[in-house]
Formats: structure tokens, sequence, C-alpha cells
């Protein structure tokens, strides 16, 4: 929705100062000019990447369009989980959560958590290592490496279209100038016009240089800073994760390896310790 309203905010801003300063509004309307600016900018953007970044950038696209789904309450969720998990695992040994582990969707303790059950990567990346700790043959240091590189990988993935974006972005005031170069050769060679039409079609190719330049900053930018944010926020959840587990691994009780895991969180959606607290004790009363 804050897309919409931002596109919103930038068209009436731009077009409604053009307005009230006396410019025709219809001066503007190039289509010409866009089919040369948008068609050259989706040809290099097909030349400079892989059928992998393609897929991973028109697959991110649509979730610019949806809010957050990383609030205080998934969050909690996860913390809750997790506190299960090591309690169980406390009291029960390792072994216990085997069967979790093997089939997290048949697990009577993943399936109190709905919202984290849904997120296939996020529940691959905790049995994963939850499996490793069952095995017993790996030390804190040697799983904590392997997260960081995990984590890695999975940031490195994601910043594919966050960079597919922007450079999009960067090349359309360069194709603006483009179809302004085409329209200025247009315009010399039509130099035996009457002076009146000559201008019409100086102010029609001056128009490419404004669309390059607004489409870049007003539109295609923004979505790849806010592809980045939606990035950053998902690593939270494999931060929390790896934080909690190494927590426990290195002896921690379950309420304070929980407590380390929401150290991580941002400020704006960690939750308070009496709020985890309370949460948890409402979990495991289910």
């Amino acid at each position: 929705m804050l897309v919409i309203v931002g596109y919103v905010v930038v068209l009436a801003s731009v077009f409604g100062g053009f307005a009230l300063a006396g410019g025709h509004l219809a001066s503007l309307l190039q289509p010409v000019e866009l089919l040369m600016i948008g068609g050259a900018a989706a040809g290099a953007f097909l030349v400079g990447n892989n059928a992998k970044s393609i897929k991973a950038t028109l697959k991110a696209l649509p979730t610019l369009f949806k809010g957050s789904k990383y609030n205080k309450a998934l969050y909690m969720e996860l913390m809750a989980l997790l506190y299960e998990l090591l309690s169980k695992v406390r009291k029960e040994g390792l072994m216990s959560i085997e069967g979790d582990v093997e089939k997290p969707e048949e697990s009577p303790i993943f399936s109190k958590y709905p919202s984290i059950l849904a997120d296939h990567h996020v529940v691959e990346f905790m049995t994963d290592y939850l499996r490793l700790m069952v095995s017993g043959n790996m030390d804190a240091f040697q799983i904590e490496n392997l997260m960081d590189n995990e984590i890695e990988t999975h940031h490195h993935e994601g910043e594919v279209p966050a960079h597919c974006i922007a450079k999009l972005g960067d090349g359309m005031p360069a194709f603006g100038i483009v179809a302004a170069v085409m329209g200025v050769v247009h315009t010399m060679a039509s130099v035996g016009l009457p002076p009146a039409e000559l201008g019409i079609l100086i102010a029609n190719a001056l128009v490419g240089t404004f669309l390059g330049i607004l489409l870049a900053y007003g539109f295609v930018g923004p979505l790849a800073s806010l592809l980045e944010q939606k990035l950053h926020e998902s690593s939270k959840m494999y931060q929390c994760i790896k934080v909690t587990l190494l927590a426990s691994l290195n002896g921690y009780a379950p309420a304070l390896a929980v407590e380390f895991g929401r150290k991580v969180l941002f400020s704006t959606e960690r939750p308070t310790f009496s709020e985890l607290e309370e949460h948890v004790k409402q979990a495991k009363s289910k």
C-alpha cells in the first residue's frame, strides 16, 4: 500500500507542479519516448542478467506491494517454538526431538505455530541444525561457522533482485538521454519546418530526458531500496534461530537461550521480556 501511495505522491507532485506552473500536461504524453526508454531498459535487463537472476527478480516484485510479515507476533511464535523444542531436549534428551525434526509438518510442537510452519525456508534452517545437534558430532564453533555461511548465502541470493532493480534504475536516465537524442535527430532532420513546429519537436525530445530521470528516481530506484529492507528483515529470523540454538549448545537454559535470540531482533519488533515470557506460558498450555 505504501508503494502505491508513494507513487501517487510522486505523480501528483511532479505533474501537479507542472500544471500549476502553466504547463500543458498533454505535451508530456509521449508514448514513443516511453517505448524507447522502457524497451531499451527491458532489453538491457535481459542481456545483463542470467535466467536465475531474472526469475528471482520477477518473483520478488509482487512482494513489494505486500506488507511485511515480520512483526512482533511472528517473532514471538518463533521464540516460543524454540523454547518448547529446547525444553523438551533439556527434559528428555536430544533424541526426543528426532521425530519433530524429521517430519515437522506432523510434529505436535510445530503444529502449534502455523505461521512458522508455513515458512519452508525457516523450518528447513531450524530443523537442519537441530538434526546436527541430535547427531552430536559437531561442536558449537563448527555449527556457528556453518550457520554463518548459510546465512551469508541466503543474504547473497536475496541481494540479487535488489541489485538487478538498482542497475535497471541506474540505466533509466541514460535511456532517457538516448530517447531525447533521437528526438533531436528527428528535429534536425525536419529543420525546414516552421519555428512553431520545430519548437514542438524539441519539446517532445526533451520529454525523453524527463521521463528517464523520473522513472529512475521516482519509480524504479525506490523498489531496489525496499527489496534490501525486506531482505534485512528476513535475515533476522535466521539470526534469531542461530543465536538461540548456539546458546543452548553452550549450556544455557531454554529461557536464557530464547532471551539471547530476543536480543538480536530489531527494536521495533522486539517483544519485551515479560511479553515473551507470557506468550511462552500461553503456548505451552495449549
